[in-house]
């Protein structure tokens, strides 16, 4: 046994065989270490061959001991049948050894704000996740994938968690499925059936009610949330017109995906499926169509200024020639209007939401950083938002 002590998290490492010739030694040296801590304890058993009732029974008496779940990690698959079979799978957080793979030389398909998507080979793709971004992330992402399946969203089964050096993934069986991003790349002439099909499935997720116990996030209480973590940088009359904006919104009860784009939509069979729901919570539909004009309208006009073209095309997927087309398409398709007056007036309408979306990532992505939050608030939330929310239209749909 060996014991690691840092930033206050104690980790306890299981070695070779534990029963009844080594119990009484093992539960004296485990207890010896844990003392009187009660938080952030992890036994980890990536070493551990073989683990008896006796040794069992050490591990309850510690989950006793400290009143709360006791996570068991790096379980082997043999070892992992010992506490199944014993019931210590109910009583312990048993998590079994996480597969290890490889990316080099696969194809990657698609990238995000967490990671980047492969695919391993003809039937199955992985998301690895970015450095840094943890198991219990990791595992929340995949708990909302599994909720938003039983509530009818067409998203691919995930089926393996897994380690990419010091990265996780989640490992989808996707059978010759391809983005639509890399569908325009391969034949830009489709892109009218592409993306009104897209725009197609976009409208079957907003049709979607969750509910109350769906346990998502409300998408205007997170803005919400934001707003009050700017008040070192913006005054209370300006936090007070964008929360006024925000809570102006109509409350609705329906799914969103809220990083809907086409490395985030695969196709298989003629099916489209959504892949990365990480972020899904309820609100208005507005918020998905505002994430559309994010990526297809004010990102390309970033070109030569903040972004070069290769950046360009590897956020958006494909060309960014072709972003306002696509979102004319999906626009119209999901509105239901042709003529691109139509579409120009939708676009007008919806810009305030747009730079709310647009404010909240790029004051994000830079996290805790003061300066740079700093130096993004006159030209993102005074130049932009503030001016554009004035004069902000009620939502119709």
């Amino acid at each position: 046994m060996t014991i690691n002590e840092k930033d206050g998290k104690l980790t306890v490492f299981l070695e070779g065989r534990i029963d009844t010739n080594n119990a009484a030694q093992t539960e004296k040296e485990l207890f010896d270490a844990v003392g009187d801590k009660t938080d952030d304890i992890i036994i980890d058993a990536e070493k551990l061959k073989y683990i008896s009732s006796a040794g069992l029974r050490v591990l309850m008496k510690l989950r006793k001991s400290i009143k709360k779940p006791l996570p068991v990690i790096n379980v082997s698959r043999d070892v992992y049948d010992i506490f199944d079979t014993t019931g210590f799978t109910e009583l312990l957080d048993v998590r079994k050894a996480l597969r290890s793979i490889s990316v080099d030389g696969c194809e990657m398909i698609g990238s995000g704000g967490y990671g980047k998507v492969y695919r391993i080979d003809p039937e199955t793709i992985v998301k690895i996740y970015n450095p840094g971004i943890g198991l219990d992330f990791v595992g929340q992402e995949r708990s909302t994938s599994q909720k938003a399946f039983i509530m009818g969203v067409p998203t691919a089964i995930s089926y393996d968690v897994v380690k990419c050096g010091d990265c996780y993934g989640v490992v989808y069986e996707l059978l010759n499925a391809k983005t639509t991003a890399q569908l325009l790349n391969e034949d830009p002439s489709k892109l009218p059936e592409i993306f009104g099909r897209s725009a197609g499935l976009l409208k079957k997720l907003h049709s979607i009610v969750p509910g109350k116990d769906s346990g998502l996030p409300d998408k205007k209480a997170k803005l919400t949330e934001w707003v009050d973590s700017l008040a070192d940088y913006i005054t209370e009359e300006e936090s007070g017109k964008i929360k006024s904006f925000i809570a102006g919104i109509p409350d609705r009860d329906t799914f969103l995906h809220s990083d809907y784009n086409a490395k985030n939509v695969m196709v298989q069979d003629g099916e489209y499926l959504l892949i990365d729901i990480g972020e899904a919570a309820v609100g208005h539909p507005v918020f998905d169509i505002a994430g559309l004009m994010l990526a297809y309208i004010i990102l390309p006009a970033s070109r030569g200024t903040t972004r070069s073209d290769e950046e360009l095309r590897s956020l958006l997927g494909f060309d960014f020639d072709l972003a306002q087309k696509v979102w004319g398409v999906m626009c119209g398709a999901y509105f239901g209007v042709q003529s691109p007056e139509e579409i120009g007036a939708i676009t007008q309408k919806l810009m305030p939401y747009c730079l709310l979306l647009m404010a909240n990532r790029a004051l994000g992505i830079v996290g805790d950083n003061k300066e740079a939050i700093k130096m993004r608030i006159d030209p993102i939330i005074r130049q932009r938002l503030l001016p554009a929310i004035e004069n902000v239209q009620p939502l119709d749909f």
